[in-house]
C-alpha cells in the first residue's frame, strides 16, 4: 500500500476505549431505520462479505476514506454558516465546494454499518455535530432565508435569498446549487438510516423544511424553470422525508421538485434523451421511482420504468455505463463512443444502480438483477485502483486508450464522491427479502444473518473464476422460499441445482428466479452450477464494433503501458480526463470475420488461468499480444474493450475511407492547445464561461451556442505560454446567408466576422484566425468572447480551439 495509507491523519476525539464502547452500545439494538426506508433490504450489518474482490475493494476504500481530512471537507459549511472553519477548504472545482462532504458522510455511514469500524462511526458523528451547529447558527443569524439550511454552496446567502424572492440571477450564475446541497441531504439521511445517528435525522428534516419554505412562494412555472438547472435527486430526498414522517407536505414538495420536461415524455413512453446531460436525468428518475413506490402514482411509475428500459436496452455499453462527454448521444452520434475519450461517467452507473434497486423493490424481476450484476462487476468494481484506491471519472471505450485515477486530498470530482460510496455498498444487494421469500441476487462470497428468521446462511463462491456457488445453512431453522436467480447469460436448462445432493427440477428459463420452498435447517446445502458462455455484444448504433462477454463479464485486453499522461490526477481542472495521446483507430487490432457470430467460437480459455482467454484461428489486422481477461482487472494500461469487426470486403473500403480522415483529425488534435465545445455543460464550466443574452441548441448531433441582441458568450482558454496561435472556430453552413458579429480577446477587438454572403454548400466547416503575437505575449490564458451586435445574432458556434501554428 502507498505511503498515504500508512500515514493516515486520524483524529483523536476521545480515547480508543470510548470509541469501542460507543460502537458496542450502538449495535446492542438492531438498526431499524434502513428497513423503514427500504423494507426489502437486510441491514448492512447482517450481510458480511467474505474474502474476495469485493471485500478487498471495500477494505481498501475504508483506508482511502480515512486519508481525507474531515475538517477540510466541513470548511465550506462553516464558512457559509458564518462560523470560522477549523482548516482551509480543499481546492475544488470552482463553485462546487461542499458536494464531496455529503458523499463522504454517506460513505462513513455505509462502512460503519457494514464493518463496525469505530473510526468511521467517530467521524460520522463528528460531522453531524458540526453540521448541526452550522444549521443552528445560520438559522439564527439569517432567519429570513436560512432557517434549517446546512449547505456549503459558495455565495449561499445571495443565491438562496434571491431564489426565495423569485430572482434567479445569482442562482443561474452559480454552479448547480441544488445538485450541491442534494449530496448533504443524502448524507444526513444515510447517517441516520445506516449509521443510526438521531441528530442526523433531525437536521435532515429541518433541511427538508428549509427547501419547502424557500420554494413555497414560487409558481409552478418558476419551479420548472428552476429545475432546468441540474438539481440532483432532490425529489427523492423529499420523498424519503415523507416515508420517515408520514407528513404529506414532503410528498407534495417531492412532486414540485420533479421536472415535467422529463417526467411527462417518459410516462408516455417517449424517448427525449438525445443530447441531454445524462447524470442530470438519472437522479431525477430515481426520484420519480421513489415517489411512485411511496404514492403509487401511475405517471411516476411509468416514467421510472420506461427510462430504465430505454437507457439499459438502447443507450448502455457492454460494461454497464452510458453517455459520452456526459451526454446521451443520438443514434447517429454513437460513433462518439469510439472517437472520444470522455466515455461513460461513473456517477451515471452509480445512479442507475440506485434506480435499479428501487424498481426491484417495487417488482423483483430478474432483469433488474441481471443489469445490476453486469454494471457492478464491469463498471463499478473497475473504477477503483486495486493498489492505491483512486477513483475513475470517465471510462473510455475508444480502442487503445486508458483511464486516470484520483488521489486522496487532491481531486474532488463528482465521481470521487460517488466512488466513496460505491465500494461500501457491495453487500447491499446480494440478498433481499419479500414476505417469506429470500432472493439470492448476486453470486458473491458472503454470510447472511437473517435475524427475523433466526437463521444464518453462508455463500461460498469464487465466481466468476469458478462457475458455481454453494449455500449452506449454518445456524437455525425456518420455513421460507429461496428464490435463486437464473441469470440471463446462461443457456436454457443450463443451471443445475442440488439440495442436499438431490437435483431440483424447474421450469423457468434464463432471466428469472427459481423458487425452492421448504423447511430449511442447519446443515442444508444448496449447490448451484452456473455454466458461462462466451458471447458477442454489438455497440449500440455502431454495429461494426463488438465487445466480448463471458457470462456477465466483459473481457478486454491490455495493449500498451506507455504514454499514460496524468495516470494519477492532480488538482488541475481537467485532471479527470485521460488527455494523453490518442492512438490511431486504423492501427488498432481489427478482427476480420465473414460472420461476426462465429467470433465467440474462436476464443479459447487459457489453461490453469481462470477467466483468461486468447484468440484462436482468428484473423486480426494490426495484431498485438492479446490476452483477454475481465475488464475490472485491467489498470495502468491502455486497453481494448471494443473491437472493430469487418468482413474482408468491408476492411478494404474502411482503409480507403477512414485512414486519411483519422490522420487529419489526430494531427489537428495534436496541434490543439485548448478546446471547448460550446453548448456542453462540463466543457463550458471548465472554461469559466460568461454569458448574457445567449442560448444553446444542437444540430446534426453537435451542440452550439449563440448570442443575440448585443449579448455575448466567452471562455477562458489556456495558451500554454505560446504566442504563435490561431483561433479555430467550427461553424455550420445552411446554404443561407450568415450573420455579422465580433470576436474579442481579453476585451480587445480581434475579428469582425461577416458571413452575410452565405455559402453554396451546406455542412460543417472550420475557419482559422491567426492571433497576433502581441495579444498573446506573456499570457498563460486568454478570454475569447463572441459579441452579437445590437438587434443581431451571432452564428451558432460549435467548436472553439486554440491551435499552434508551429
Amino acid at each position: 500500500m502507498l505511503s498515504f495509507l500508512r500515514n493516515l491523519n486520524l483524529y483523536a476525539l476521545g480515547s480508543p476505549m470510548n470509541k469501542f464502547l460507543i460502537a458496542g452500545l450502538f449495535f446492542c439494538g438492531e438498526i431499524k431505520a434502513q428497513e423503514k426506508l427500504y423494507p426489502n433490504t437486510f441491514p448492512l450489518g447482517q450481510v458480511t462479505l467474505l474474502e474476495g474482490p469485493f471485500s478487498r475493494a471495500r477494505d481498501l476504500n475504508v483506508h482511502v476514506l480515512l486519508a481525507y481530512d474531515v475538517d477540510r471537507l466541513l470548511a465550506p459549511y462553516l464558512k457559509e454558516a458564518g462560523l470560522k472553519p477549523k482548516k482551509t477548504s480543499y481546492k475544488n472545482w470552482e463553485g462546487l465546494d461542499g458536494h464531496i462532504a455529503g458523499h463522504y458522510l454517506t460513505a462513513l455511514a455505509l462502512n460503519y454499518a457494514s464493518t463496525r469500524d469505530p473510526e468511521c462511526k467517530r467521524r460520522m458523528d463528528y460531522m453531524v455535530a458540526e453540521l448541526k451547529a452550522c444549521q443552528q447558527h445560520v438559522s439564527a443569524v439569517q432567519p429570513d432565508w436560512a432557517k434549517g439550511y446546512v449547505g456549503g454552496v459558495p455565495g449561499s446567502s445571495q443565491i438562496w435569498s434571491g431564489l426565495k424572492r423569485g430572482d434567479f440571477k445569482a442562482y443561474r450564475n452559480a454552479w448547480v446549487p441544488w445538485y450541491n446541497v442534494h449530496k448533504m441531504f443524502a448524507g444526513l439521511r444515510d447517517a441516520w438510516a445506516y449509521g443510526g445517528n438521531q441528530d442526523a435525522k433531525e437536521v435532515f428534516l429541518k433541511f427538508c423544511d428549509w427547501a419547502i419554505d424557500l420554494t413555497s412562494g414560487l409558481s409552478e412555472g418558476q419551479m420548472q424553470a428552476m429545475l432546468d438547472t441540474e438539481h440532483g435527486g432532490m425529489n427523492e430526498e423529499l420523498a424519503d422525508a415523507y416515508e420517515i414522517t408520514g407528513d404529506q407536505k414532503y410528498l407534495i414538495a417531492a412532486k414540485r421538485f420533479s421536472h415535467q420536461q422529463l417526467l411527462k415524455p417518459m410516462s408516455e413512453q417517449v424517448d427525449n434523451l438525445d443530447n441531454k446531460h445524462a447524470n442530470t436525468q438519472v437522479p431525477k428518475v430515481v426520484g420519480f421511482q421513489r415517489i411512485a413506490e411511496l404514492s403509487h402514482d401511475v405517471e411516476y411509475e411509468k416514467s421510472g420504468s420506461f427510462f430504465w428500459e430505454t437507457v439499459t436496452n438502447h443507450r448502455t455499453l457492454a460494461f454497464g455505463g452510458n453517455s459520452r462527454r456526459e451526454f446521451f448521444p443520438t443514434a447517429a452520434a454513437g460513433s462518439d463512443f469510439i472517437n472520444d475519450v470522455e466515455g461513460p461517467e461513473s456517477c451515471n452507473t452509480y445512479n442507475m444502480l440506485k434506480l435499479t434497486q428501487g424498481l426491484f423493490r417495487a417488482e423483483p424481476l430478474a432483469k433488474y438483477a441481471d443489469f445490476y450484476e453486469k454494471a457492478l462487476y464491469n463498471h463499478i468494481l473497475s473504477t477503483q485502483h486495486p493498489e492505491h484506491g483512486g477513483y475513475v471519472y470517465f471510462t473510455p471505450a475508444r480502442p487503445r486508450h486508458y483511464r486516470v485515477y484520483s488521489a486522496p486530498n487532491e481531486a474532488m470530482w463528482c465521481c470521487v464522491g460517488s466512488g466513496m460510496e460505491n465500494h461500501g455498498k457491495y453487500n447491499e444487494f446480494i440478498y433481499t427479502h419479500r414476505k417469506d421469500s429470500l432472493y439470492l441476487n448476486l453470486f458473491i462470497a458472503s454470510e447472511l444473518n437473517w435475524k427475523d428468521k433466526r437463521i444464518k446462511l453462508k455463500q461460498e463462491t469464487a465466481f466468476p473464476d469458478q462457475e458455481k456457488t454453494k449455500l449452506s445453512i449454518i445456524e437455525g431453522a425456518a420455513k421460507f422460499t429461496l428464490m435463486l436467480r437464473y441469470p440471463s447469460w446462461m443457456k436454457e436448462g443450463a443451471m443445475q441445482i442440488l439440495v442436499n445432493g438431490k437435483t431440483i427440477k424447474y421450469k423457468k428459463g434464463p432471466s428469472s428466479y427459481v423458487a425452492i420452498e421448504r423447511n430449511w435447517k442447519k446443515g442444508d446445502v444448496i449447490k448451484v452450477t452456473l455454466p458461462m458462455q462466451t458471447t458477442i455484444e454489438r455497440m449500440p448504433n455502431v454495429s461494426e464494433y463488438v465487445a466480448i462477454m463471458h457470462g456477465p463479464i466483459l473481457l478486454a485486453a491490455k495493449t500498451k503501458t506507455e504514454a499514460l499522461a496524468g495516470l494519477i490526477a492532480d488538482d488541475s481542472r481537467w485532471g479527470h480526463i485521460a488527455a494523453g495521446q490518442k492512438l490511431p483507430l486504423d492501427k488498432a487490432p481489427i478482427i476480420i470475420e465473414e460472420n461476426f457470430r462465429t467470433i465467440s467460437k474462436k476464443i479459447k480459455a487459457v489453461k490453469d488461468h481462470p477467466m483468461t482467454f486468447s484468440f484462436a484461428n482468428e484473423k486480426i489486422i494490426n495484431p498485438e499480444r492479446l490476452v483477454l481477461e475481465p475488464f475490472y482487472r485491467i489498470h495502468d494500461s491502455r486497453y481494448m474493450m471494443y473491437w472493430m469487426t469487418l468482413t474482408p470486403v468491408q476492411y478494404v473500403t474502411y482503409l480507403d475511407s477512414v485512414a486519411g480522415k483519422e490522420r487529419e483529425k489526430l494531427a489537428l488534435e495534436k496541434r490543439t492547445v485548448d478546446f471547448v465545445a460550446p453548448g456542453e455543460q462540463q466543457p463550458e464550466i471548465d472554461h469559466a464561461m460568461q454569458i448574457e443574452n445567449s442560448r444553446t441548441g444542437s444540430s446534426a448531433n453537435e451542440f452550439w451556442r449563440e448570442a443575440f441582441d448585443g449579448g455575448y458568450f466567452s471562455y477562458q482558454l489556456s495558451t500554454r505560454d505560446l504566442d504563435s496561435l490561431s483561433l479555430h472556430i467550427r461553424y455550420q453552413s445552411t446554404g443561407m446567408a450568415g450573420r455579422q458579429f465580433e470576436i474579442y480577446i481579453d476585451d480587445q477587438k480581434f475579428k469582425a466576422v461577416d458571413h452575410t454572403a452565405g455559402f453554396k454548400k451546406s455542412g460543417f466547416y472550420n475557419e482559422a484566425y491567426p492571433i497576433p503575437a502581441a495579444m498573446l505575449k506573456g499570457k498563460q490564458q486568454v478570454r475569447v468572447k463572441f459579441l452579437a451586435l445590437p438587434g443581431k445574432t451571432t452564428d451558432p458556434v460549435y467548436h472553439v480551439r486554440l491551435v499552434s501554428r508551429k
